[in-house]
């Protein structure tokens, strides 16, 4: 349709595309010198959008594979989905990114994610254009384009499209989701958070869990709570304004934390391991007619455990490990369920648009053999699977895991076989899995629902131009002034009527990390890169690496439906073709160079964001520092310096820095000096004084620094009182990366989770003297 008589799925012809925001409305009254001599008569409201434009819910759920729905094969319960697929339509060959950031900066904007600067997490953005972590306001969202056409906008749960070094209380706040077109939003900004204990904002203000762990608190369930109450106000004071709600969980991004009722439900559910569970998984998804009867089981990589090569003891723990995802799971659609019956109560339900989502990528392998902590991983601080369960053991055995008191993740196996029936997995961008997710839509008023799956492909950038097209408005040329960058994505508007029409988008590219591929035209091009996600360390050889000596694989997708038949040695022409394809299109949408997403992770840890200082003045109240904008207490040279008045027999935090999962933080118990260095709680390392500080008013001085310069080496821990020496030790391992990607820097007492058990259930307590200055300091320079 042309811009001149462009009309909406809801009716009524609309104007072409324009600048927004709108002009203001003009007057229609007359001002004459008096108001004898004047006329009062206002224009009408201005009509931006079509009759009767639908509500839009969208659901977006974590680090979710396309095998674990019981509705579509697999074995966890998701009724919500469920009630959507059997009043809806689904499509099945619907593609995310395989990350994070990348999926909801593509699904929020409609561009690809390198040209939104999103080609990696925020966390480890780098200079490259395509990796900047700064969506450009030259690619407007969904949310800012739809509220100047008159929706409330409001937005809940995971956000992890700020800079990471924007998101203290500080700001800058145009980064934030209020600065990208919610008018309102409720939840964290980083890439995962503890479900029990998260750093939380509104809007942008940091705020604390209503409740605490011990009263029942879960962050799912806080974001549905927050979204009924958000659409109650809604209907009693905006009755007559559409809305779009972005609803995007925690879960199941680890940690796996939920409470132990829903995990227990699938007690005994997956103790014939994760081989058998894609078998299982496959058949189920045939019989579901989610994916065709053809379709073949890839095979398990070789460098991944089966099943059968675990050790007899090491099963509970993996299979338990498993349980706590799938009751993760359940639980975040259940409280995703809550919000549509909500609408439903409301009488909104009808003409809302709910797109629900299983999945901003496939399941995540980075838990790699199983985890009491996860951030290990990513520290690639070598461990045993014995150490975790020996560690657990400390903590209450299996009943431990889920709660705060640990980080857990499954093994990485579990991933894979929650990808069924493909070869990826998260930060897989070469093979579906990684890549392909469930995508469901309801609509009552205008969608009837049809069991049969849609086939088309279509991807997470096409979710924006379809709604466009729905609502018969058009991505407008300008925005606040800033001309705009065309919309990548293709509109499937056409497919929700015609589930035969022939599918409209032909080309699309995927890379994470090198990992990275190209599909064209029912044909897709693959290659893994130099990494796998479930293998511990840095990769071998990544120092020399180069794309150009990566090897490719060539699917026809149309007909292999989950990528089992290589055929690049019987078409070779086809293949270069395909390869020279994925260079254009990288060099058209910013991926260059190739690998870019790499920089940081193996070559240069040294340069993930940080604060760019090297001394920090605080006071006693200073808390929710984020830590990628904390000082780096844990694995730089430094000194904190704290001036105290404390009474008879001194209780309290200091200071803490990270989590329950892993973090170091300075107390008094009973006039007690403590210090804890708790390396992701397979290793607690403490340095305490011998005598009780005196009452009174003192300077208390923690000194860390290397035994070995180098990431991960020993450090040197020395502790003063008033310029003596009252304690020293070393902890043996360090964190060379972070503690963790949601907690804080507390001063004071501690928030979020309980880096020590000796204050766990004391928290947040609360020191109970007065703390004046705090100093920071490096002790050398922060980059060496």
């Amino acid at each position: 349709m042309t811009e001149e008589n462009k009309t909406s799925i809801v009716g009524g012809p609309l104007p072409p595309a324009r600048s927004l925001p709108f002009p203001p409305k003009p007057s229609g009254s007359y001002a004459g010198r008096t108001l004898a001599e004047s006329t009062y008569s206002p224009l009408p409201p201005e009509q931006h959008l079509g009759d009767d434009a639908p509500n839009i819910l969208v659901i977006l759920i974590d680090d979710a594979g396309p095998a674990l729905p019981a509705p579509i094969g697999g074995r966890i319960d998701t009724p919500t989905l469920e009630r959507i697929r059997e009043t809806g339509i689904g499509y099945n060959r619907f593609h995310t990114t395989a990350m994070c950031s990348p999926t909801r900066a593509s699904l929020l904007t409609g561009r690809n994610h390198h040209r939104v600067g999103a080609g990696q997490i925020a966390e480890l953005a780098n200079d490259w254009d395509g990796y900047s972590g700064h969506i450009p306001k030259s690619s407007a969202t969904i949310p800012e384009v739809l509220r100047n056409y008159g929706y409330s906008t409001a937005a809940w749960g995971k956000w992890h499209n700020t800079p990471a070094e924007e998101t203290t209380k500080a700001g800058p706040y145009d980064n934030w989701p209020t600065g990208n077109g919610f008018e309102y939003f409720y939840g964290f900004l980083a890439g995962e958070a503890s479900q029990y204990e998260p750093n939380l904002v509104r809007n942008t203000t940091s705020v604390l869990p209503p409740k605490s762990p011990e009263e029942g608190y879960h962050l799912s369930e806080d974001i549905a709570d927050d979204a009924i109450a958000w659409l109650r106000d809604h209907k009693a004071l905006s009755p007559d304004k559409p809305f779009f709600m972005y609803w995007a969980t925690g879960a199941i991004h680890g940690p796996h934390h939920v409470h132990q009722e829903w995990a227990d439900k699938y007690k005994g559910v997956f103790d014939d391991g994760w081989d058998a569970y894609r078998e299982d998984a496959l058949a189920g998804a045939k019989a579901a007619g989610w994916v065709p009867d053809d379709a073949v089981l890839t095979p398990r990589p070789e460098s991944l455990q089966g099943w059968d090569d675990i050790p007899d003891h090491q099963k509970p723990f993996q299979a338990r490990l498993m349980e706590l995802c799938a009751g993760f799971g359940e639980h975040a659609d259940v409280q995703a369920g809550r919000v549509v019956d909500e609408l439903e109560s409301l009488g909104y339900a009808d003409n809302t648009i709910v797109v629900y989502i299983w999945g901003d990528n496939g399941s995540s392998g980075e838990g790699q053999n199983g985890t009491i902590s996860e951030l290990l991983a990513q520290n690639m601080i070598p461990t045993t699977v014995d150490q975790h369960i020996a560690a657990l053991e400390e903590l209450g055995g299996l009943d431990a895991l889920g709660t705060p008191a640990t980080d857990n993740q499954y093994h990485a196996a579990w991933a894979w076989a929650g990808s069924s029936p493909y070869q990826g997995m998260k930060l897989m961008a070469s093979h579906l899995g990684g890549t392909r997710n469930p995508m469901f839509i309801r609509w009552p008023a205008r969608i009837e629902h049809d069991p049969e799956p849609r086939t088309q492909f279509h991807h997470v950038i096409d979710l924006a131009p379809t709604i466009y097209e729905i609502l018969g408005i058009s991505h407008p040329d300008t925005v606040n002034g800033i001309p705009q960058d065309p919309i990548d994505g293709t509109s499937f508007a056409y497919s929700i009527d015609d589930k035969a029409a022939e599918g409209r988008h032909r080309v699309q590219y995927f890379e994470i990390m090198a990992s990275r591929s190209i599909y064209e035209d029912g044909w897709m091009a693959s290659t893994t890169g130099p990494r796998l996600p479930w293998v511990p360390g840095v990769p071998p050889g990544i120092a020399t690496w180069t794309p150009d000596k990566d090897v490719w694989e060539l699917y026809n997708v149309d007909a292999d439906w989950s990528q089992a038949n290589d055929l690049a040695a019987q078409h070779p022409e086809r293949l270069a073709a395909m390869k020279e394809l994925f260079a254009i299109e990288a060099a058209k949408n910013k991926v260059l160079p190739v690998g870019g997403g790499l920089w940081v992770v193996p070559f240069h840890p040294e340069l993930r964001i940080s604060p760019p200082y090297t001394e920090w003045d605080m006071t006693g109240d200073t808390v929710r520092v984020p830590e990628f904008c904390a000082p780096a207490l844990g694995n730089k040279p430094n000194t904190v310096s704290i001036e105290v008045t404390v009474g008879e027999k001194a209780n309290g935090v200091l200071y803490k820095l990270g989590g329950a999962g892993g973090g170091l933080t300075a107390f008094v118990v009973d006039g007690i000096l403590t210090y804890e260095y708790n390396l992701f709680l397979v290793q607690r390392t403490t340095v305490a004084a011998s005598d009780p500080l005196p009452a009174g008013d003192h300077t208390i001085e923690i000194e860390t620094s290397y035994v070995e310069p180098r990431p991960g080496g020993p450090l040197s821990v020395v502790l003063r009182v008033d310029g003596a020496e009252v304690a020293s030790g070393t902890v043996p391992v360090s964190a060379p990366l972070l503690f963790s990607a949601n907690d804080c820097l507390d001063i004071g007492r501690a928030y979020g989770g309980a880096v020590s058990r000796a204050y766990a259930d004391r928290m947040p307590f609360a020191f109970d003297g007065e703390i004046g200055r705090v100093h920071v300091a490096y002790t050398m320079p922060a980059k060496a």
